[in-house]
């Protein structure tokens, strides 16, 4: 069997001194990386279109586009979003520190560069961001309708099946979606936890009751996790489900099966884990007095026959 070579990371230098840029090629290069290099923001920004690279390393202070908005720029390509940006400033007070990691720096290092404690910390990030890209792999093929924001509701990133529901359902959801008003004031209680009660983690769309959301809770400074769901409890009105002795959900979870969905799909559709749904149909054959989901789905078939 022929193991393949590890793949060698790729890290993009930006910084305008020539003997910051020697150092840390050659250290970099040293531990095994690619190395890249740019001498201002914008010559950065062209190589970023070109290859996507696993780590950048920016100068803060830049003649032109300096690297705070250097930074902000490349955050905004979904592409770059997982990829980690450490600051290198010779301006060690806290304004400078916060106002990088406000930019979307994930840490910084200062001038004079310490080698050793430079490949430190790409080390650490490169781990880190390998772990959060293997967990958002795992969402993705799981089928997971989730999302996460930030503190002001812009999207950060979503699923895929996340992202086709919105799209499906909100005219307006592209890469640059916002939650509408007032629903970042809704996640901002939901993470404070002021209401105190669970339905306080759930909020409806503006203008389409359907689609919720659902806080799930806090990943990072400013990354909230979100799942969405539609509300299909139009596809089986209440009056049905009590005609049955059904609560709401189970009476959505019934209309399902009946039309011939799996288990896993009912799971999918209402946002809900398949476990739940197992559960709710335990409840549904016993207060229907039934075995099987055959049985149940005749009589959902049935009853709804009667209403039409």
């Amino acid at each position: 069997m022929t193991i393949e070579p590890r793949k060698r990371d790729v890290a993009l230098v930006v910084d305008d001194s020539p003997e910051t840029l020697r150092l840390l090629t050659d250290a970099l290069d040293g531990a095994g990386m690619t190395v890249m290099v740019a001498l201002d923001g914008a010559s950065a920004m062209r190589i970023v279109d070109q290859i996507t690279p696993d780590i950048v390393l920016l100068d803060a202070v830049m003649p032109g586009m300096d690297g705070f908005e250097t930074c902000r720029r490349l955050k905004r390509d979904a592409g770059l979003d997982g990829v980690p940006i450490i600051f290198m400033t010779g301006l060690a007070e806290t304004e400078h520190i916060v106002r990088g990691l406000e930019a979307g720096g994930v840490d910084y290092v200062t001038k004079p560069i310490v080698v050793e404690e430079m490949l430190a910390r790409i080390r650490v990030h490169l781990a880190n961001a390998r772990m959060t890209q293997s967990a958002r792999a795992a969402l993705d093929v799981s089928g997971r309708y989730l999302l996460a924001v930030n503190s002001a509701g812009a999207l950060l990133w979503a699923t895929p099946q996340a992202q086709r529901l919105l799209s499906d359902t909100l005219a307006d959801a592209a890469d640059n979606f916002v939650l509408p008003e007032p629903m970042p004031q809704w996640l901002e209680q939901a993470q404070k936890g002021t209401a105190g009660k669970k339905t306080a983690t759930v909020a409806s769309f503006p203008g389409n009751e359907q689609l919720r959301l659902q806080y799930m809770g806090k990943l990072g400074p400013n990354e909230f996790l979100l799942r969405l769901a539609k509300d299909t409890s139009g596809d089986m009105p209440a009056e049905f489900s009590s005609e049955l002795g059904l609560t709401t959900r189970e009476g959505e979870v019934l209309s399902w099966l009946s039309k011939g969905k799996t288990n896993r799909d009912i799971a999918q559709i209402l946002g809900l884990s398949p476990r739940t749904v197992d559960k709710h149909l335990e409840q549904i054959y016993a207060k229907l007095g039934v075995e099987n989901r055959t049985a149940a789905a005749a009589i959902a078939v049935n009853a709804r026959h009667r209403r039409s």
